[in-house]
């Protein structure tokens, strides 16, 4: 990786569209609406009354595969989603404009052979200025270690407690979960090409880990929000080990005071924690 290059690049504001389609190819591609006779569920996939998920700002406005460029010189077959946090300030529109505005906020190096991790900022705004929200993506790139640290390393998550879950949801992702999801922006052929797969140490294209993410922001808001979006604003978590289409992700959370959950994921098949040091804020 050339850390120069990358911290002189400006990146442009990206100001985007979406619409009622967006909106519900992103809800499917996460696996929302597991009973389309329920009229809470069909509320994020039907445009009568239609809602969109809060996780859904992660994708918005998406500046591409920008870290495949090759001036910036990162072994991209080898970078993999480390964490993902964010914070609404209003409920997402189902639809309408958005401005992104991005930049790299810290560059933590561990070393020739270990990696780096590069945190990746974004400032989620309506189409007239007005703040809806922030993002932050930590990327781990596998195969750039000793590039040089720089900047601020993002707040670490708070681990789970070692207690009893309070709960726990069950959703089977699709065989063509990756495929759909992708169509949401991500178009990294990690999770669609066998070969780069292959390459990339995986026996199989692997599931986004934004899908992941998403999948747990359903799961939540279906069992703590009433099937209300607008209730949760924050949430935050680690990608510790890939999802492959088609298993089944268990989400346990813990119930803490002020309206603040704990949670992790992991895949019921194989027994693995995927998504850990899980934390959401529900308005209460």
């Amino acid at each position: 990786m050339n850390l120069a290059r990358i911290l002189d690049y400006k990146f442009p504001e990206i100001r985007a569209r979406y619409g009622i389609r967006e909106t519900i190819l992103y809800a499917l591609g996460v696996g929302a609406c597991s009973d389309p006779l329920n009229e809470d569920e069909l509320s994020f996939v039907y445009e009568a009354n239609l809602q969109s998920l809060p996780s859904m700002c992660c994708v918005l406005a998406h500046p591409g595969f920008w870290a495949k460029n090759p001036e910036f010189e990162i072994d991209w077959v080898k970078l993999v989603h480390a964490e993902q946090r964010f914070t609404l300030v209003a409920p997402l529109p189902a639809q309408g404009e958005v401005i992104g505005q991005y930049k790299i906020s810290g560059v933590v190096d561990k070393g020739h052979g270990k990696g780096t991790l590069l945190h990746f900022d974004k400032v989620l705004l309506n189409g007239d200025g007005t703040l809806l929200g922030s993002v932050v993506s930590t990327l781990f790139l596998r195969g750039d270690g000793g590039c040089g640290s720089w900047g601020e390393p993002a707040l670490e998550l708070t681990v789970v407690p070692a207690t009893a879950p309070t709960g726990r949801i069950d959703v089977e992702t699709s065989t063509l979960s990756a495929l759909t999801y992708r169509l949401s922006g991500d178009y990294n052929p990690l999770h669609a090409d066998p070969a780069v797969a292959r390459d990339a140490g995986f026996p199989r294209p692997i599931l986004h880990g934004l899908c992941t993410f998403g999948v747990a922001c359903q799961a939540l808001i279906r069992e703590l929000c009433g099937f209300d979006a607008k209730r949760l604003r924050t949430l935050g978590a680690r990608f510790t080990k890939p999802v492959y289409p088609g298993e089944t992700l268990r989400t346990e959370y813990w119930l803490q005071d002020r309206g603040e959950v704990q949670f992790r994921c992991s895949v019921v098949e194989r027994g693995e924690v995927v998504l850990d040091r899980g934390v959401a804020l529900i308005d209460i």
